[in-house]
């Protein structure tokens, strides 16, 4: 493949293709400077050929990190190449586990490069705390001018292509055509009209007009214009955080210059709102004037003082201010407060000048403050997503990552405030999925869990018995009102009719039949639509009682009139017939749900009618029911007694006796009525154990059972804060454990639990404790032996690669001899480092570590060494590491602490010893601490005799290593000695003196000259830093008197000691030279002439012309020999010898000839020109008009 090269290569050259491996081997000229975590970055500006093949490598030490680095590709500033990998873009991630230092190699590989690749692209670094980015540019090039054309513009994914098929048609052309010489066609598109571009286009072939223009544009861009208005325009762009203060300046030339500012091509005015009253300056004085500010004629909101030649413009724009100030030249824009909307472009508008910037109001992060809450429903139930942030107006991001239903109708999005809503109206089994919302600032996301529709039965039919005419209405209660259904007998479908009507108002389904008959009774069923589910009743008919004649007696039949007829009643003992296909579960036991109605009806014969008594308890304890009203009580009808219950309760639960007597005998009976009801709630509900997304729920079973076994358990949970509980199951669950899944790591949650049994649902329990779902952490990294002695083991490691919401709050560290699995605590604590030394282990056996990273999740999985350790100690020959500073001569001031830490290496632990030139030192003058890996040396307070060499001694047995550090003591020098004065002339004096004698132990650098004048006594500086030990003092007062002092200068600086002063004054006096001053007089001589001039009338002219001459010669003007006095018409010049006579606005009049004279006391010179005047048709009236009036 052709290898990258830099794009400064001059243009219309290829790119050589490069021999062999596809790699590229950057040249090290070719990479940008390193910085930060890149040990080799891409370089800059790449240019390719067209369907090569690409390949960029970026490398990355991560030996400080704490973890392992994460590499993005992006192009342009947001495009996340990641996304686009596949057969054009490969990205690949390479780490050398066998070198000891810890590279990580990125590459990433683009197939067949095409014009499209050519851009902007950014590789960006990031570990934990650390990150790094290198940017760098790739150009694509072809052999097509077209196509290099198409590389050099600026590459997006809408770029246009050659027009092959218009090719393909010129090729068919067999016609020879002329030669036509070459036509540039930048240059003819520079030269023709807009409305020509793509005429021109089409007839060279160029079909990316887009690059087409970009290019252009750069070609014939204008040079940028001198501004006359402005001294400084504005900065081409701004950048603010929303929020902040904004100020736009410019200067403009003429101070008093009223300027305009625009707003995306709209003037700043002020609003209605706000007035601006009297702001402006005192016109006459330049003392501060007061001027008040006024809000609708409310009270002064401020006192603004103003000085001459500053204008102050207050404008308000509702919340927002925008002040414009002119303080000289300066015009300054204030925008206090800035908001979205004053991200525009501004102009400042001097006359037909203008001056152009833009503002880019940077919007903060928008957190989110609410989180999003998990929802578990069934299919049709609506979904409302909510999440609140933290400022009005902000931009949400709902996305869909599984389904991607973004732009679904059925979804639909409300802002109200900081709260945004995502609302799904039916929930489909299609909508499960995780749900995201995103800002630029924070990222919530939540589970949506749909679950088929299951119709609950609230309420049963009840099986009927009714008699001849009367009413018998079935009704039922299911879940869900939308559900309809139909009313079966006996299988068949029932009908509705005269008699029979069936009505479904909400949940309740109805079934009423009137004036019941004989055939009406049977088996009555109800059955809900679109479910396998079936709802059944027994209809019971009870007939009426024939008469009994017990005598009968033969009649007349004409005699009808007059019949007797003698009744006698008969006698029958009483007789109880219970029902018992309806509630009764038993022949003797009725099962009643607490909050229902029980009503028995029990029917009753026995001539003559007997009495019925019912009553409640025991036989120890029993109590008659007599009441007709009331919750619990009895409606007796003929041969019919009805037990009723309204709204049953738990203490209405026992045995009931009926007891019916008549004079013919007694029976008896006895019934249990058992009260059902739903469950208490579950006891203690608590999580026991946590991991990355799941939780160990349990909880023990409710107190009552509510007279029923205990089906199982329905769970539910939210996160804490929130209200929306979200269902984990549907089914009942059986047991008192439960693992809830799918949770978010590091977001608490609570728990709660019902109980379920036949009747139903219980109340939901306490919730549980908060608790959030962390996982441990993975295994320690890269675990290493960094040490090890007789006793000891010096262990290393790395940072999980991934720690989770828990965090890490230390490490264990375990060891256990080869073969046993008996592994040892060498910890008593966590250890909070990510080093750890193990005592105490025994000599010459293998030991095996291991480390485990723990958080309040638990125990991470173990780093296991990949084999035993020897416990012996090496032997390792001593070596000093002097550090580099101390390799050369070591100077420190007298009375500064000296501390030299001396690193070193070798292994048992080497014997350190000092020396001071040849001699132990002595540690009453030098303190000395060793350790098992440095020597301190260590000296409070320097002095002259600490300066020596010191040499240090590292034994092992019979090994040793020396290494020697001079140590220099130095301190201010002494003053020079025998200053003198060698040699006095004009203004100056020669100085000599001899070195001082302490240079205080150092090189003397230079040295300092002072004088003193007797008068002022006063020291002033003649020189600094002079190395000789002489000097010329110059510039001196001849007359006066001075005194000398000299100081000496070193390395700690100059001396303090007495300076060495000249003994005695010194007077300076002046010898006069005799020279011949030079004559410069001379005659007065013109060296430029006047020139004859012919000018416009009533256009101002100069003549002018040079002379020279000493003295200064005078100089007289005259026009026809007339000298020219003081006419203001005339104004006449001298600067430096050039003489310039000014006309103002000469008239026909003053044409002629003009002369300049001068003169001097040695002679005179004259020049002379003449001037034409020429009228330019305005003169020529007033010339009659004068004429005519003189006639």
């Amino acid at each position: 493949m052709p290898e990258p090269v830099p794009a400064e290569k001059p243009a219309g050259e290829d790119a050589p293709p490069a021999d062999g491996d596809s790699d590229v081997d950057w040249d090290e000229s070719e990479t940008t400077e390193l910085t930060g975590l890149f040990v080799e970055k891409p370089p800059d500006n790449v240019v390719v050929i067209t369907g090569s093949d690409a390949i960029f490598i970026a490398r990355v030490d991560s030996t400080t990190l704490a973890r392992k680095p994460t590499m993005k590709w992006l192009k342009g500033k947001w495009l996340d190449l990641g996304s686009k990998a596949g057969k054009h873009m490969q990205f690949k991630e390479t780490y050398d586990r066998n070198t000891k230092v810890c590279i990580y190699t990125y590459e990433m590989k683009i197939n067949k490069v095409v014009p499209g690749d050519a851009g902007g692209y950014r590789c960006e670094v990031t570990a934990k705390d650390k990150c790094d980015s290198s940017t760098f540019e790739i150009s694509v090039e072809g052999d097509d001018p077209t196509v290099c054309f198409n590389s050099h513009r600026d590459a997006g994914e809408d770029e246009g292509s050659l027009d092959f098929s218009a090719l393909l048609k010129a090729a068919k052309k067999k016609r020879p055509e002329k030669e036509e010489p070459e036509i540039d066609v930048w240059e003819l598109l520079k030269s023709a009209h807009p409305s020509e571009y793509e005429k021109i286009a089409f007839k060279y072939g160029i079909t990316d007009l887009r690059g087409m223009l970009k290019r252009l544009k750069k070609m014939t861009a204008p040079e940028p214009k001198y501004s006359e208005a402005f001294l400084k325009k504005l900065d081409s762009c701004y950048s603010v955080d929303k929020g902040k203060k904004i100020v736009l300046t410019c200067e403009v030339v003429d101070p008093n210059i009223p300027v305009k500012w625009l707003k995306n091509g709209q003037e700043i005015k002020p609003s209605a709102k706000y007035t601006n009253n009297s702001i402006n300056t005192h016109p006459l004085t330049n003392s501060l004037t007061p001027h008040r500010l006024f809000l609708n004629g409310s009270p002064p909101h401020d006192i603004l003082y103003l000085s001459q030649g500053e204008i102050a413009f207050f404008f308000f724009f509702f919340l927002q201010i925008y002040i414009m100030e002119a303080n000289g030249n300066k015009r300054t824009l204030t925008i206090n407060r800035t908001t979205l909307a004053d991200d525009a472009a501004y102009e400042c508008v001097v006359g037909e000048d203008k001056s152009f910037t833009e503002v880019f109001v940077k919007e903060p992060p928008i957190t989110i403050t609410k989180l999003m809450d998990d929802y578990h429903v069934v299919v049709g139930e609506r979904v409302e997503f909510e999440v609140e942030v933290s400022e009005e107006g902000a931009h949400v991001m709902w996305l869909d990552v599984e389904l991607h239903k973004d732009k679904d109708s059925k979804f639909r999005f409300k802002k109200d405030g900081k709260k945004h809503t995502l609302i799904i109206q039916e929930a489909t089994l299609d909508d499960i999925g995780m749900y995201h919302a995103w800002t630029n600032g924070g990222h919530t996301k939540g589970e949506l869990e749909v679950e088929e529709k299951e119709l609950e039965v609230l309420q049963d039919i009840a099986d009927l018995t009714v008699k001849a005419t009367d009413q018998a209405v079935f009704k039922c209660e299911v879940s869900d009102d939308k559900v309809t259904g139909k009313w079966f007998k006996d299988g068949k479908e029932v009908l509705p009719s005269d008699r029979i009507k069936m009505s479904h108002i909400g949940r309740f389904h109805r079934l009423v039949i009137d004036d019941v008959k004989p055939e009406d009774a049977g088996d009555y069923t109800f059955v809900p639509d679109g479910y396998a589910l079936s709802l059944s009743a027994k209809l019971n008919f009870l007939g009426e009682k024939e008469l009994v004649l017990t005598k009968k007696t033969f009649v007349d039949v004409s005699t009808v009139n007059k019949i007797k007829i003698d009744y006698v009643p008969r006698q029958e003992p009483p007789k109880i017939h219970l029902d018992t296909t309806g509630s009764m579960v038993s022949q003797n036991t009725i099962i009643l749900v607490a909050g229902n109605k029980l009503r028995l009806d029990v029917e009753i014969t026995g001539e003559p009618a007997p009495t019925v008594v019912w009553s409640k308890g025991d036989q120890v304890n029993i109590y008659p029911i007599a009441d007709s009203e009331g919750r619990v009580r009895v409606e007796s009808r003929k041969d019919l007694s009805s037990f009723v219950i309204e709204g049953a309760e738990r203490e209405d639960e026992g045995n009931y006796t009926i007891v019916v007597t008549n004079p013919s005998g007694e029976d008896k009976a006895v019934l249990f009525v058992k009260i059902v009801d739903v469950p208490d709630p579950p006891q203690h509900v608590k999580c026991t154990s946590v991991g990355e997304d799941t939780a160990i729920i349990v909880w023990d079973p409710p107190k009552f059972d509510g007279g029923a076994p205990i089906k199982g358990y329905l769970m539910e949970r939210k996160k804490k804060g929130s209200s929306r509980w979200t269902k984990l199951n549907f089914d009942v669950y059986e047991s008192t454990t439960y693992e809830a899944k799918r949770m978010i790591e590091g977001v608490f949650y609570e728990m709660r639990v019902f109980a379920v049994n036949s009747i139903g649902l219980s109340q939901p329990s306490l919730n549980s404790k908060p608790f959030m779902p962390i996982a441990p952490t993975s295994e320690p990294t890269r675990l290493t032996v960094n040490d090890v002695t007789d006793s000891t083991c010096s262990l290393r490691w790395l940072a999980p690669d991934k720690i989770g919401a828990g965090g890490l709050d230390g490490y264990i560290i375990e060891y256990c001899k080869e073969g046993d699995t008996n592994w040892v605590v060498a910890n008593k604590e966590l250890c909070e480092k990510q080093g750890f030394m193990v005592r105490g282990l025994p000599v010459g056996e293998k030991i095996n570590f291991r480390v485990m990273a723990v958080n309040i999740a638990g125990n991470s999985p173990p780093a296991i060494m990949s084999q035993p350790v020897t416990i012996r100690e090496i032997v390792e020959h001593p070596k000093i590491r002097v550090p580099r500073d101390l390799r050369t001569k070591y100077i420190r001031k007298v009375g500064e602490k000296i501390n030299l830490t001396i690193p070193f290496q070798g292994k048992p632990r080497p014997i350190a010893t000092w020396f001071k030139d040849g001699q132990p030192i002595d540690p009453k003058m030098v303190n000395i601490r060793n350790s098992n890996v440095d020597s301190i040396l260590f000296i409070r307070s320097a002095e002259r005799e600490h300066s020596g060499k010191y040499e240090l001694l590292l034994q092992i047995e019979n090994m040793e290593d020396r290494a020697t550090i001079e140590i220099r003591i130095v301190e201010k020098p002494g003053p020079p000695l025998k200053v003198r004065v060698t040699d006095v002339w004009s203004f100056n004096a020669a100085l000599e003196w001899d070195p001082p004698k302490d240079n205080g132990n150092c090189d003397i650098t230079g040295y300092t000259i002072q004088k003193s004048d007797l008068k002022t006594k006063e020291w002033f500086t003649v020189y600094e830093h002079n190395r000789r030990t002489n000097c010329t003092a110059s510039d001196l007062i001849m007359g006066n008197e001075y005194r000398f002092r000299v100081y000496s200068e070193n390395l700690c600086g100059l001396s303090e000691d007495l300076p060495a002063f000249l003994p005695f004054p010194l007077g300076l006096q002046v010898k006069q030279n005799s020279y011949k001053e030079m004559d410069l007089s001379c005659v007065p001589k013109f060296t430029q002439p006047l020139v004859d001039r012919t000018v416009v009338a009533g256009y101002s002219t100069a003549i002018s012309c040079a002379v020279r001459g000493f003295p200064k010669p005078k100089i007289v003007w005259m026009k026809n020999k007339m000298i020219i006095g003081e006419d203001p018409k005339f104004l006449m010049q001298n600067n430096q010898g050039v003489l310039t006579l000014k006309i103002r606005k000469p008239s026909t009049f003053d044409g002629g000839k003009y002369t300049c004279l001068a003169v001097n006391e040695l002679g005179r010179d004259e020049v002379e020109c003449k001037l034409d005047v020429k009228g330019n048709g305005k003169d020529l009236p007033e010339v009659t008009r004068i004429y005519i009036s003189a006639t």
